[in-house]
């Protein structure tokens, strides 16, 4: 019997991150979701170019795309503007696609647990989002406070959220509730 699923969860916001030469992304009323990612977003598609996360190939081999969608949690993204001493980081500077609110440990949730929008979208956790320097810069521009380039990474360590990738396109959009599967520990995937 599996336990049963947490479904207070809400999506908060949803963004694109369109331009090419900016990290930062938008809010929008509404995104279509294919099996490639968001509609207009950058990091859609079915491949993606390596880069320093993927060490295993040059930088530029095409692979395949783990990082369709990047989500973060407003209770995290909290913790981190306290870490930091900011009165709030917006999920735009992050360049993130979700954000979504009532999920305890966000970012612990683990590899494969699907998320499943009341609209009908699904989404796979493939990793923590682990935290780097670009959105750092982009705080330290938003703050007038260039120190918080290099301790970003640090301050949002295992509070950065997770990527994902679109198992069941569909319409998303602000407002909707998700299913989390709960872990043993109450958490998250069993």
């Amino acid at each position: 019997m599996s336990e049963p699923e947490t479904t207070n969860a809400v999506v908060l916001a949803v963004l694109v991150a369109d331009q090419e030469d900016s990290l930062i992304s938008r809010q929008v009323a509404e995104v279509e979701v294919s099996l490639e990612g968001f509609s207009g977003d950058k990091h859609a598609g079915y491949t993606r170019g390596a880069d320093g996360r993927t060490p295993d190939y040059p930088r530029g081999t095409r692979i395949r795309n783990d990082r369709q969608v990047s989500l973060v949690g407003r209770e995290e993204l909290q913790q981190v503007a306290e870490r930091l001493e900011l009165a709030e980081i917006q999920p735009e500077w992050l360049g993130a696609n979700l954000l979504l609110g009532s999920i305890p440990g966000l970012s612990a949730l683990p590899h494969n647990t699907r998320l499943r929008f009341s609209g009908g979208v699904v989404l796979v956790v493939q990793a923590e989002n682990m935290p780097c320097v670009g959105p750092g810069r982009v705080l330290a521009a938003q703050s007038g406070r260039p120190e918080l380039e290099r301790e970003f990474p640090r301050a949002a360590l295992h509070l950065r959220g997770l990527v994902a990738v679109v198992e069941r396109g569909g319409t998303l959009r602000p407002g909707e509730h998700l299913a989390v599967p709960r872990r043993r520990d109450g958490q998250g995937d069993p």
